[in-house]
């Protein structure tokens, strides 16, 4: 068994009682502040996977095509002349605006709360944010402000604040189907992979299907 393999048996297996139990221990209420769906010092880079990024294309809306949806997570790219990146890269990240926000986040008004324009489609890492799980594997990315158990909290201005016992348990659940999805994700970019040589000012996304273009083509 590959150490990926035992990090899937660890995610299978995690608790979601005792999940629960850590995330009501920490404390959370989202406070609808929008921070987590701005670039902060750098641009917004959430996490989505191919399957999410369909969701959300093809949701209610339905106008959608993958370069709306997704861009190649910047990590690893290099940036040729004109600003444009170029490279290899693995796995996805949501599409940003030119404030460097997510695309899909829309300001309220004066005394309105901000939104999100896919929100019964948003990937699973804005499902559970501001959470993640560390049970010995993959290291949780990101800057932990508070922990408890294998839980782990990001910064958040909702942290602290009173959760009911149900919202607490399906945080729960979503945060280990998400924990699960991730080692599956890096298996499948793993079984995938094979070495590519783009060309100069081209992009190579490699995720958990094979070697993709920025608009979600196969790569050949």
């Amino acid at each position: 068994m590959t150490d990926l393999e035992e990090e899937l048996t660890r995610a299978r297996a995690l608790d979601v009682d005792a999940l629960a139990d850590a995330i009501e221990a920490i404390g959370f209420e989202c406070t609808r502040c929008g921070a987590c769906c701005r670039g902060q010092d750098e641009e917004h880079t959430a996490t989505v996977f191919p399957d999410e990024v369909r969701a959300i294309a093809s949701g209610e809306d339905g106008s959608y095509d993958w370069r709306d949806v997704a861009r190649p997570m910047p990590f690893g790219l290099t940036s040729q002349e004109g600003g444009d990146p170029a490279g290899e890269t693995f796995e996805w990240a949501l599409q940003t605006d030119a404030c460097g926000d997510c695309t899909f986040y829309r300001d309220g008004a004066a005394d309105e709360d901000g939104t999100c324009t896919v929100y019964g489609d948003r990937p699973l890492i804005c499902q559970t944010y501001p959470f993640s799980v560390d049970f010995g594997g993959t290291e949780p990315m990101g800057q932990v402000v508070d922990s408890e158990g294998p839980v782990r909290a990001h910064e958040c201005e909702g942290l602290g604040r009173d959760i009911d016992r149900g919202d607490a348990e399906a945080l729960a659940r979503t945060l280990k189907e998400r924990a699960i999805r991730e080692v599956e994700e890096l298996i499948g970019v793993r079984g995938h992979y094979e070495p590519t040589d783009p060309a100069p000012g081209e992009v190579v996304v490699h995720d958990s299907e094979g070697a993709k273009r920025p608009d979600g083509t196969p790569y050949r």
